[in-house]
């Protein structure tokens, strides 16, 4: 991490001075409000606002509590340990934890190196970054949509071990250097960055961990296979692996999300194959390969279906799109 911002994170803040000195534990009226053991977002973010970040207060033992927001902790040095609805968590530098603004959070007392940013956003700051990630069922998608829901507990938390990959990192360090230095103008930009952290990280799905019920585990078991294996991967394939009956788990699939096995794999297929039309000279029947599709009159007829367009008319209309942007 930058070492000016990094040094800017470790200066000892007001409340932590008073905690040194032993005259206090957390200041409560920081945070929380008085009648609740919720910490309240109007409390730590100026009107207007969407997201803001603050340095985790180290040296105290942080109670038990909710937020009404979304938080996110990124740990820059060091680790923190926490009790997320009953389960502990120890995160570790590099790595992300996304709370459900319906989670309760224990946190243990940090010391001086452990250095870490929570990220206070109000659910409508996710707008921009859910229209990034498309309409497929992605954990991440699941995640914010589950946090937008009143006293829906579904998924508690979602951590990744992302340490050492740079483009996550560089992200959420841009994000915290755009948002500390204030800078004018800025919700589009933090919001298109977010939306990129969530793209990035919907590449490594096999570095996350989840705080859900049982539906909710296997649910996110289903969608990592998907998001792994489109091309090719079968649902008995997989209910081997889940060491599962492969009619249950095809009936959990649909009564979940409301969409079959092979829906699920027909969106990430055709997604995937829109991303190649518009960023690539590969030819449609090379792309209707790549993503899975051998019978090119098939995948003509699936992507009008869902498109409006057929594969070529998409490709020419987005080619005329991103030269009307030059």
């Amino acid at each position: 991490m930058n070492k000016e911002l990094l040094n800017l994170l470790r200066t000892l803040t007001d409340e932590e001075q008073e905690i040194l000195k032993g005259n206090t534990g957390i200041i409560k009226n920081l945070y929380i409000n008085s009648s609740t053991k919720e910490i309240d977002y109007k409390r730590l973010l100026e009107n207007g606002k969407l997201i803001q970040v603050r340095p985790h207060t180290r040296f105290v033992h942080f109670p038990a509590h909710t937020h009404n927001y979304v938080e996110v902790v990124y740990m820059c040095e060091g680790s923190t340990q926490h009790i997320i609805n009953g389960n502990k968590v120890v995160l570790n530098q590099g790595e992300l934890l996304f709370l459900n603004q319906n989670a309760t959070q224990e946190i243990m007392a940090a010391l001086e190196n452990d250095i870490a940013v929570n990220f206070i956003v109000l659910p409508e700051f996710f707008d921009q970054p859910l229209k990034m990630i498309g309409d497929e069922n992605n954990l991440i998608r699941d995640f914010i949509v589950s946090c937008l829901k009143t006293n829906n507990k579904q998924i508690g938390y979602l951590h990744f071990k992302v340490t050492g990959i740079l483009p996550i990192q560089n992200l959420v360090e841009n994000l915290i250097w755009t948002i500390m230095n204030d800078k004018q103008e800025m919700r589009s930009i933090n919001q298109i960055t977010m939306g990129l952290l969530f793209l990035q990280l919907m590449n490594h799905t096999d570095k996350v961990t989840s705080g859900g019920n049982y539906e909710h585990d296997m649910l996110l078991t289903v969608l990592r296979y998907i998001e792994e294996n489109y091309r090719e991967g079968e649902l008995s394939v997989l209910a081997e692996i889940m060491q599962c009956d492969l009619l249950w788990l095809s009936r959990m699939i649909k009564r979940l999300t409301g969409n079959t096995y092979t829906e699920h794999v027909q969106k990430k297929r055709l997604s995937h194959a829109s991303f190649l039309l518009n960023s690539t000279n590969l030819s449609i029947v090379d792309i209707g390969y790549a993503v899975g599709y051998e019978n090119t009159s098939y995948f003509y007829r699936i992507f009008k279906e869902k498109y409006g367009q057929t594969p070529r008319e998409y490709k020419l209309s987005q080619r005329d799109k991103n030269r009307s942007k030059k």
